[in-house]
């Protein structure tokens, strides 16, 4: 990041009130706990064919019923 934006967010961080800039810290840290997180899928491939075709079958067959439901009241 080029010091140019470094320095305007320091300034903005430092204008803001004490609690805003506590939210902006633990957005900061959420940040960056979800970018850290996680395996690469190669990781992943030795668990591939370990659940049962008809398993996947019911998943499936979930996943479309609940996808075809819509709930108007849920907003």
């Amino acid at each position: 990041m080029p010091n140019l934006q470094i320095n305007e967010l320091v300034e903005r961080y430092q204008a803001l009130p004490t609690d805003r800039q506590e939210q902006v810290l633990a957005l900061l840290r959420d940040l960056d706990r979800t970018l850290s997180q996680g395996v690469p899928g190669t990781t992943l491939l030795k668990f591939a064919g370990s659940i049962p075709a008809d398993e996947l079958d019911d998943m499936s067959a979930a996943i479309e019923q609940g996808c075809e439901q819509v709930d108007r009241n849920e907003w």
